[in-house]
């Protein structure tokens, strides 16, 4: 699957869930796009089940399929739960993090910051939005870019909640990443258990 780039509102209705964020259409049509989105629909298979988990979660996080197993290739590794590592990589993404600082109003604005130079760690520009954090990481809005407009209106109405995994200092515009994050903080509704069964098959 590549990157997407067609309607968000569609995504969101085929999930039915808020993928992109807040969709209007998911609430004045809240049935799956197409011409059959509203008749009966067949009882799914435990492989469509476990397919659907996976799709779900490649585009919460815009991961593309080649880079998903791998990542859940590290995540078995790792020893421990698979699914549970998964999202723990996948949240300690350098895109990611930029998103949950509050530096970019979406994961797909904060990629683009990403891949334009605007973002640093450690003091070095990283421009791999797939660049894997470690704890202890200070993630940081490059010095020319702090009066990048896309950058202080994102952070102008930065969500108020707080992640235990991040840090956040506003006079430098900079993050910590001072932990992995706890299964039960992420706040995403993805069930990794179905994307562990979808591999081990």
């Amino acid at each position: 699957m590549a990157r997407y780039t067609g309607p968000k509102s569609k995504i969101s209705r085929k999930f039915n869930e808020e993928i992109f964020g807040p969709s209007k259409a998911l609430k004045k049509k809240a049935y799956p796009p197409g011409q059959h989105g509203r008749g009966r629909r067949k009882k799914q298979s435990e492989y469509s089940i476990q397919l659907t988990e996976k799709q779900k979660a490649k585009y919460i996080y815009g991961v593309l399929e080649k880079q998903f197993a791998n990542l859940f290739e590290k995540a078995q590794r790792k020893g421990g739960i698979a699914g549970e590592n998964l999202l723990i990589l996948l949240e300690s993404r350098l895109d990611n993090t930029v998103y949950r600082l509050g530096i970019a109003p979406t994961r797909r604005a904060a990629r683009q910051l990403v891949l334009h130079k605007h973002i640093t760690v450690n003091g070095n520009i990283v421009n791999i939005p797939s660049y894997s954090l470690k704890v202890g990481d200070v993630i940081a809005v490059r010095e020319k870019s702090k009066s990048l407009e896309a950058i202080t209106a994102s952070l102008s109405v930065r969500n108020a909640r707080q992640f235990s995994w991040l840090e956040w200092d506003a006079t430098e515009m900079a993050g910590k990443f001072i932990s992995a994050p706890q299964r039960d903080l992420i706040p995403e509704k993805i069930q990794e258990q179905l994307i562990v069964e979808l591999y081990s098959k």
